[in-house]
């Protein structure tokens, strides 16, 4: 049903199918359809960040910016869902075109740039979501805040969303709002996670409950500046790193017809290089901080391979796009097939 699905969604520009798929999710999330769609998988319950995961395998952010499929993702089976990237104030994101598929690679190209509604229309799409799963909410800047005031943003959204997500997601590794990548160095990162940290004890105290934050990053960086960033997070007390988000790269798209698109690269060409990322935060981290996977699982053996190199959850988003709802299935299938840690 998906492959004649993805035939039609495919004639149509990706972000027209990409909004449509989004509302299509989210009607089958309304009238309770889309468990209907795909063999539900597994059960393998994890705890991680202290909470209890359904299963390992999520949906990553940026499929659900706005918070507007919760309900529908929830209901394919997915052990984890996260939406956003939000920001304080709605904003249009870059001009179009700025969303290219590249089937040939099982890769797309964006430099989407943070489009959404605002941190308060996600907040109503939450509140009007039945899902009671975890729920991550990741957050982000707006494109006209300078750099050096970003913390006020993240804190700002972190704020608001508190009280409503299961984590909080503090996305610095965007490729396509100016300057945000500088976030995930020196004294600026530990400027930024300092204040979160102080923030999180504040929101902990006045709602009685605490919400892990997760750091998500880039796959560009060096094992040096890897190793860096893994010592900065546990020194913050972070609860999670996310690894990856989009790479500019272009290994394993040159080329292709929209191989030399401006933007965040992902799929399966940013596989190795996420997984890399893993490894060397797993080597570093040695247990003291949880990694969510993310990059380039296309099918469930990707999935294994993430958690075999460290990782304890991993998300999917463009092999979603190409592969459908069993995908998570075959995820969560491969997971299970590993052998037990320890």
């Amino acid at each position: 049903m998906y492959t004649l699905a993805r035939q039609l969604l495919f004639k149509l520009s990706p972000e027209t199918s990409h909004e449509l798929t989004i509302d299509l999710v989210g009607a089958g999330g309304r009238l309770g359809l889309n468990g209907l769609l795909s063999k539900a998988p597994a059960s393998l319950p994890v705890n991680v960040m202290g909470l209890e995961f359904a299963n390992p395998v999520g949906l990553a952010a940026g499929l659900d910016k706005n918070g507007d499929a919760i309900d529908g993702f929830a209901q394919l089976g997915f052990g984890f869902v996260e939406i956003g990237t939000v920001t304080p104030r709605p904003q249009p994101g870059n001009p179009k075109p700025r969303l290219f598929r590249l089937p040939e690679a099982e890769a797309i190209i964006n430099r989407m740039g943070f489009n959404n509604l605002g941190v308060d229309h996600l907040l109503g799409r939450v509140q009007a979501a039945k899902y009671k799963g975890v729920l991550g909410i990741n957050i982000g800047k707006n494109f006209d805040t300078p750099v050096e005031r970003a913390v006020d943003d993240y804190l700002l959204c972190l704020d608001k969303v508190y009280a409503h997500a299961s984590y909080v997601t503090v996305n610095v590794s965007s490729p396509n709002t100016p300057g945000l990548r500088s976030l995930q160095f020196g004294d600026s990162l530990k400027q930024l996670l300092e204040a979160l940290r102080l923030r999180q004890e504040d929101l902990t105290r006045q709602h009685g409950k605490r919400v892990p934050l997760a750091i998500k990053i880039a796959p560009d960086m060096s094992d040096e500046e890897t190793v860096e960033v893994a010592k900065a997070l546990v020194e913050a007390g972070m609860d999670a790193v996310i690894a990856t988000n989009t790479t500019l790269g272009r290994e394993g798209v040159q080329g292709l017809e929209f191989g030399d698109e401006a933007g965040g690269l992902s799929g399966a060409p940013v596989r190795d290089k996420s997984t890399h990322i893993v490894k060397v935060l797993a080597a570093e981290l040695a247990g003291r901080l949880p990694i969510i996977a993310v990059g380039g699982i296309t099918e469930g053996k990707h999935a294994g391979e993430k958690i075999a190199a460290g990782a304890s959850l991993v998300q999917i988003y463009s092999g979603f796009i190409y592969k459908g709802p069993a995908l998570i299935r075959e995820a969560v299938d491969a997971i299970a097939g590993l052998p037990r840690k320890g």
